[in-house]
Formats: structure tokens, C-alpha cells, sequence
């Protein structure tokens, strides 16, 4: 991570393009006040802070793909006996969240730049989409292999989906503490999307290896450059083409769902009994979100009844 300009134009928004001729599709996103904000519920050292910064990217990435608006992507991993316990991160309509346990002795033995493996161990990375319109619920989970997330995320569409695909994310921390984060995502699609939400294709289309190679000339300090606009990055990419569309932005935004209301009727389902137990000595019960850090005292006895 290196230091940002004092300046940002174009931060927490998606974009979404297409590209005919080549059968391909791609959306580039960039974090800025969203990820300071999601970061700041928690005192992560920076390891953790580094590693839920791109799972955050890469969520809105491939959580803008979805084309249900009430559709929700859930990015979560599986580890054994590694410095990370807990990684989950989401996205609906717009809206991103993410937190991470981990082991603090594990995490002061490891290295102050640890690796993949050295965070998770023998993991996993399990991505679900859930379709509000259709009730469809979608799983692929693939080993957390590889250098980076970014990377076991692109196997994820190779494995699971047999869509090729390029992952690239980039990560800078201004001296202020101030967080960007940028990434990009190509996919190759030639039985076209319209009507589908799941598509898989053929692994012997040469255009998309023409787009891999353009999009792996992106830099990751680009990516992450707030002030460069997203429409630009597609430029560059991708000038000498015939035809690039451009779609609709979508703005990104904190969305944690914590709700007292929810809160509480979840709390006045337990029999009384165990509600006074929950409580303190003051006769409150404490519930805390573990995605924003938020704290909600709920009266024991305002839920008798």
C-alpha cells in the first residue's frame, strides 16, 4: 500500500461494460470512505486490515455482476487451524459489509507480511449468490490456493462456474490512514447473458485470450489511483476495440442490516427464563453486531410477553 493524493473524484461506485465482438464483460470498482468506514469498526492490525480490504473489493466486484437487484452475493472462508478464524463479507443492491476473526498469538507468530496460507492455512473460499426474485441459492467452494484472495476468487469462476476470468485488485493507505482500494473483473461469456443468471461456456474462444492480455496490463497502483475515473481505466484497456458499453454506475455504500426492532423480536422468541439470564445485573441484554461493531441494550424484561 502506498499513499493516495489528497484528492479523490471517483470513489464507492461500480462499473459495469461489455465488449460484443469479444464475448466479454468486465466491471471495475474503487473503495474509499465505504472501506474506511467498514475498517474503522474494528482495530485490525494491519495484515487483517490489508486482507478484508480486498475481500471488500472483491464482493462489490463480483456482487455487481448480479443483475437481481434484491440479490445477495456471500463471500465467506473456511480454514483450519489457521491465523484467520472468520472471513465473511456481502453484497445487496448496492450495499457491502465485512468483518474477520482471528487468532491474535497465531497472527503475532506469523510473518508481518504473511501469505496466503500462513492466514488460513488449509482453507477455503465458499461464494454464494442468492436470487430474491427466483429463491435460487447458488455454492461453489474452491481451496484458497495461491498467493492472494484475488487469485483463489478467479479459480472460484474457473472451477465452479467454467467461466474464464481475470481478478486484479490494488490496495493504497495514505499517511492519514485513509484506505483505496480498486479492482477489475473480465469474464468471458460467448453464449451471450440475456436470460441467464448462471452462464457457463467453452474454454476455446481465442478473443478472450486478446482480452486477458489487455486486462493484465492494468496496474494495481491504477486501480487504486482515486483520481483516475472508472471510465477511464475502461479506456485505456480498451480504446483500439470496435464497441465497448458502458452501463449504468451503481454507487457502493456501508450497508450493515442490524436492526433493534429485528433485534428484539429475535429476543422475545427464547423463554423468559433464558432472556433474564442473558441479561446483566442492570437487566439488559447486550447484542452486538459483529459487521459494524455496533452495541444494542435490550431491557429483559420490556420483551416479558
Amino acid at each position: 500500500m502506498t499513499d493516495i493524493p489528497d484528492h479523490a473524484p471517483d470513489l464507492d461506485r461500480a462499473l459495469g461494460f461489455t465488449i460484443p465482438a469479444q464475448h466479454a464483460r468486465g466491471r471495475v470498482v474503487r473503495l474509499g470512505p465505504t472501506l474506511d468506514t467498514i475498517l474503522a469498526a474494528h482495530a485490525y492490525p494491519p495484515a487483517i486490515e490489508k486482507l478484508l480490504a480486498e475481500a471488500l473489493t472483491l464482493t462489490a466486484l463480483i456482487g455487481s455482476t448480479l443483475k437481481d437487484p434484491q440479490g445477495q452475493l456471500t463471500m465467506q472462508t473456511q480454514t483450519d487451524a489457521g491465523v484467520v478464524t472468520l472471513l465473511v463479507c456481502d453484497y445487496r443492491g448496492g450495499e457491502v459489509r465485512g468483518y474477520i476473526q482471528y487468532d491474535d498469538e497465531r497472527l503475532a507468530d506469523a510473518p508481518a507480511e504473511p501469505s496466503l496460507f500462513a492466514l488460513f492455512g488449509k482453507g477455503y473460499l465458499a461464494i454464494t449468490f442468492d436470487l430474491a426474485t427466483t429463491g435460487e441459492r447458488y455454492q461453489g467452494i474452491v481451496p484458497l490456493d495461491g498467493e492472494t484472495l484475488s487469485e483463489a476468487a478467479q479459480s472460484y469462476f474457473y472451477q465452479s462456474e467454467q467461466i474464464p476470468t481475470l481478478v486484479r485488485v490494488g490496495l493504497r493507505k495514505g499517511a492519514d490512514g485513509r484506505c483505496v482500494a480498486g479492482g477489475l473483473l473480465l469474464q468471458h461469456l460467448p453464449e451471450g447473458e440475456e436470460g441467464r443468471e448462471r452462464l457457463h461456456t467453452k474454454l476455446d474462444h481465442p478473443e478472450w485470450e486478446h482480452v486477458e492480455a489487455l486486462g493484465q496490463t492494468m496496474g494495481v497502483d491504477e486501480l487504486a489511483d482515486a483520481a483516475v475515473p472508472l471510465e477511464t481505466l475502461v479506456w485505456r484497456l480498451f480504446n483500439e476495440e470496435d464497441e465497448v458499453r458502458v452501463l449504468a454506475a451503481q454507487a457502493l455504500v456501508k450497508g450493515c442490516r442490524c436492526d433493534v426492532d429485528y433485534i428484539r423480536s429475535v429476543l422475545a422468541r427464547f423463554p423468559l427464563e433464558e432472556r433474564l439470564a442473558m441479561a446483566d445485573e442492570s437487566g439488559v441484554i447486550a447484542v452486538d453486531c459483529a459487521f459494524c461493531s455496533t452495541s444494542f441494550p435490550v431491557r429483559a424484561d420490556e420483551l416479558v410477553g
